[in-house]
């Protein structure tokens, strides 16, 4: 399993880079799903940095200047490239922690590229090989969201795309599978078919309990189970865990339903730290 390298923003100031996969510890991919304004972007950060510190684990902060795949066209989308990515410097600068967002196409890639260390390809542009190709290219991580429509094998393809470009810092998400309409299902089996890929495997326990356009105009969820499906694939071997939080996931204005309340990401990071170190005694 091939060691990924995050560059620590505050390096100069005595931090150290860390490193994801391989035999290193769980890391955790958190924030809000889309940028709703800069002081709760920023409140959420803080309080997510704190929990993570005093938990001793690898912490990277994840939100969506733009959320170009709503419901509906009169979904909340963010703030727009410009001011999304202006909030997300000054993230990355005061609080001194890795940046994570999604891309919508090829021209947004390098803006982003200048702001953030990791560029993530969202799950339904996954087999869009321009955009793989120029992320390959960016010098960042790359991280690829399985489609809800692809088979685990298939993602050696998404892979191949990015290392075309001479990249080999990916790593790849998994996110649920469509089941029927309005409804995602998580195959286990599919994190360990693409470990065997040789990068990092992600776990997304906020997107996998969604339901897609199931409120009609916008999609519902049941965040009650995240932390359950959490805990298996923890279980069953994952080198990250994916989680959109929020300060009250009922008034956020996306994803909510689907959204981890950030009074209770302490307690589910504690139980799945326990659990990770149970199956690395394992191995």
């Amino acid at each position: 399993m091939k060691k990924i390298k995050i560059n620590s923003p505050l390096k100069a100031r005595g931090d150290k880079d860390f490193y994801i996969g391989g035999d290193e510890p769980l890391f955790f991919i958190m924030g809000p799903c889309v940028i709703e304004n800069e002081r709760m972007t920023l409140s959420a950060l803080e309080t997510l940095l704190r929990i993570t510190s005093d938990a001793g684990v690898r912490f990277i902060f994840k939100a969506s200047y733009d959320k170009a795949n709503r419901t509906s066209v009169d979904s909340f989308r963010g703030p727009g490239i410009k001011k999304g990515l202006r909030i997300l410097k000054k993230a990355r600068k005061e609080f001194g922690v890795p940046i994570l967002t999604d891309v919508h196409c090829v021209d947004e890639i390098k803006e982003a590229t200048a702001v953030v260390d990791i560029i993530q390809i969202p799950a339904f542009l996954c087999r869009q090989t321009d955009m793989l190709v120029e992320a390959g290219r960016s010098g960042r991580v790359v991280n690829i969201k399985k489609g809800q429509f692809m088979a685990p094998h298939d993602m050696r393809h998404s892979i191949a795309k990015v290392e075309s470009a001479g990249s080999d810092r990916i790593t790849v998400t998994e996110r649920g599978s469509s089941f029927g309409y309005n409804n995602l299902v998580v195959d286990f089996r599919g994190l360990p078919q693409m470990r065997e890929f040789g990068f990092p495997v992600v776990f997304d326990a906020t997107h996998s309990v969604q339901t897609p356009s199931g409120q009609g105009s916008c999609s519902g969820g049941d965040r009650g189970m995240a932390r359950y499906l959490a805990r298996a694939a923890v279980a069953v071997g994952v080198d990250g865990l994916f989680m959109e939080v929020h300060p009250d996931p009922d008034k956020a204005l996306c994803d909510g339903p689907n959204s981890i309340a950030l009074k209770d990401v302490k307690s589910i990071i504690d139980e799945l730290i326990e659990i990770d170190v149970r199956v690395k005694a394992c191995l």
